[in-house]
């Protein structure tokens, strides 16, 4: 019988290195016809018409487009649903595979390591790229036994910090090579006048735009680089979308650098061309198919293919990658199977592909601590770019080509889908068979919390995360980091707290694994009063002025209140109230509340004052001993 086989991450069809990744490794196992393979697609929707035309099965793992709204402003919990966390629990359940991969970042996979699904066939494949190694990367290491990072830059750290060698093994992404290779130089010399190119020697970067890619050291050495050669006529080609990360066009202004000596890359999604040619603006026309507004330069929607992509890097004359960390870098080893030399920074990952044995050359760099995280990150020289490119410059072309095709080499003995994949089908066969548990490991929300009574803000929403949404945070997190910005401009502790208890309540009703008896005090020996009032805001405000007269009644009763969430701060502080409860509809069944029999309810006397109809029981009371009486009648408690 096949084995079905989870594979969890970025969805097959975007063009990100995990993506990318995902699609090679499902492609290849999916051509040996052992598994029947599953795609758990991050930031697609469960029934997404476009996984379903992948020829494995695919689901998304984001919830409906209400919950995800719903969350807009918490980035802590939005983080987690792009990462599958709100889905995972469902899907697992739904597939029961035999074994599960998740590829995706640490912070995004370690969390999954808690479900009660969790077992001995259950794989991490992540990024581990800056010291100290994340805390959780470690705290986890007891729970994987398939424990695997792109680079060998983590499993050296863990057995240095004293864990055994092994613990976390190196399992590289995988890499597409039949899509990238170097094309004949009669086909590299059109391709080049096709872009208004001759001779001009062309230093690429083919990169997501984010903060962590260094443009801005890549822009200072090209700079050098261009003062020190001047003959060089020298082109930077930055394959990337210019509309998030850094703002290339001001980099290239304060440099004092000709816009001419910068190219990019220009897709229309509409024909699906592109164009390499200096940045003038987003959203342009396109002089292939005369689409208006059709043009942008390339990003993760809308991108150019492998084949062209392929073009783009034998435009080049060397591959210049410079960082602050990183997991892999996919583009690296694209760029090494075109035969271009890469430049890449020698910390992280780059320390597997700036050695002379990958085709590469080392770029020197300073430690520097990240805000807020004090990981070591990296900061590539400028200088040391400067120098790389021009030995490369001035080194003979059959030297270069050489290197070129030692580069090329070393990708596909290490890196190609076929080695990979190969070794992932090794851990899938030889893995036993495991019990799974699907239960729900949800843990209960508290939306009845009373917030810490401080005025510290970040120990005040560290608090509401902990206590009422069950959720660890620290200085460092997004979500807490938002709040505490929206305190500052203005918004007010309560407005944030009815957040909190809404989306607890939600949550719980979501699951709906909450038993009532959980939210009772255990030391009242039963002797309970339910006073439910769900809405609106003035019933609830002036139904509290039955509470003195239920509590003379009956003064060993603690009186639980049932009532919204949004209404809860109306009854903060109330001598009469021993605990707010959320309302369920459950509540308005009396029989259920207190029993049919004396001991078998949850409270001994349930009062339903917003039910005055002869449909609804709402004050007839079993046992011999309580009061029967009805709220509505005001003389009833004299």
């Amino acid at each position: 019988m096949k084995k079905t086989v989870v594979f969890h991450s970025n969805s097959s069809r975007i063009f990100t290195g995990f993506g990318k990744n995902m699609k090679n490794v499902l492609r290849y196992l999916y051509k040996t016809g052992k598994y029947n393979l599953v795609e758990f697609a991050n930031t697609k929707y469960k029934d997404s018409d476009e996984l379903k035309t992948l020829p494995w099965k695919g689901f998304g793992t984001m919830p409906e487009p209400a919950v995800v709204q719903a969350l807009a402003s918490d980035q802590t919990k939005l983080r987690a649903v792009s990462y599958g966390h709100h889905e995972i629990d469902n899907l697992m359940k739904e597939i029961k595979p035999d074994f599960y991969i998740g590829i995706e970042d640490i912070w995004a996979l370690a969390p999954l390591t808690e479900k009660k699904w969790w077992n001995n066939n259950c794989m991490v494949w992540t990024t581990l790229d800056s010291l100290p190694l994340y805390q959780d990367a470690i705290k986890i290491i007891p729970k994987v036994k398939h424990y695997y990072a792109w680079a060998s830059f983590a499993g050296k750290e863990a057995e240095r910090l004293g864990h055994p060698k092994g613990s976390i093994k190196t399992l590289r992404g995988s890499t597409e090579t039949s899509s990238f290779f170097r094309l004949k130089e009669e086909d590299r010399t059109a391709l080049r006048k096709e872009f208004g190119l001759t001779d001009e020697f062309i230093i690429g970067f083919v990169f997501r735009n984010q903060l962590r890619k260094s443009v801005p050291n890549l822009i200072q050495g090209f700079k050098k680089f261009k003062q020190d050669n001047p003959k060089s006529k020298a082109k930077l080609l930055l394959h990337t979308h210019w509309g998030e990360g850094w703002d290339i066009a001001k980099l290239i202004k304060d440099n004092e650098i000709s816009n001419d000596d910068v190219l990019t890359t220009y897709f229309c999604k509409k024909c699906k061309q592109y164009e390499i040619k200096k940045f003038s603006g987003q959203k342009i026309a396109c002089k292939y198919c005369d689409g208006k507004d059709t043009v942008e330069t390339t990003n993760i929607t809308n991108g150019v293919s492998e084949e062209q992509l392929n073009e783009i890097y034998n435009l080049m004359d060397v591959y210049c990658h410079p960082f602050t960390s990183g997991g892999q870098e996919i583009p690296v080893t694209e760029a090494k199977l075109t035969g271009l030399i890469t430049l890449v920074t020698n910390y992280s990952c780059g320390e597997d592909f700036s050695t002379e044995e990958s085709g590469g050359m080392p770029l020197s760099w300073k430690p520097y601590y990240e805000p807020g995280t004090n990981f070591i990150k990296a900061t590539t020289l400028p200088e040391s770019i400067a120098e790389k490119i021009e030995r490369v410059y001035k080194m003979p072309l059959e030297k270069r080509l050489v290197m070129g095709k030692k580069a090329r080499k070393f990708v596909i003995e290490n890196l190609s889908a076929e080695v990979i994949g190969k070794q992932i089908e090794e851990i899938i066969d030889n893995s036993s068979t495991v019990e799974w548990n699907f239960e729900s490991d949800f843990i209960p929300r508290n939306p009845n919390h009373i917030p810490l009574d401080t005025e510290d803000n970040v120990a005040w929403v560290t608090d509401l995360y902990k206590n009422i949404l069950r959720m660890t945070v620290d200085e460092n997190d997004e979500g807490l980091k938002t709040w505490i910005s929206q305190l500052n401009k203005g918004v007010t502790r309560d407005q944030i707290l009815s957040y909190f208890r809404n989306v607890g309540a939600k949550e719980n009703q979501q699951n709906n694994k909450i038993e009532l008896s959980d939210l009772l005090d255990k030391d009242d020996l039963g002797r309970r009063i339910l006073f439910v009032m769900p809405q609106s805001a003035g019933d609830v405000f002036m139904s509290t002025s039955l509470l003195p007269s239920i509590k003379k009644l009956y003064p060993e009763y603690n009186i639980y209140f049932a009532t919204k969430p949004e209404f809860n701060e109306l009854l903060n502080g109330n001598p009469h109230i021993h605990k707010v409860l959320h309302f369920t509809p459950a509540m308005e069944n009396l029989l259920t509340m207190e029993g049919h029999a004396k001991g078998e309810g949850y409270f001994d006397i349930t009062f339903l004052p917003h039910l005055g109809t002869q449909k609804n029981y709402d004050y007839q009371h079993n046992g011999i001993d309580k009061i029967q009486f009805n709220l509505l009648s005001s003389h009833a408690l004299t």
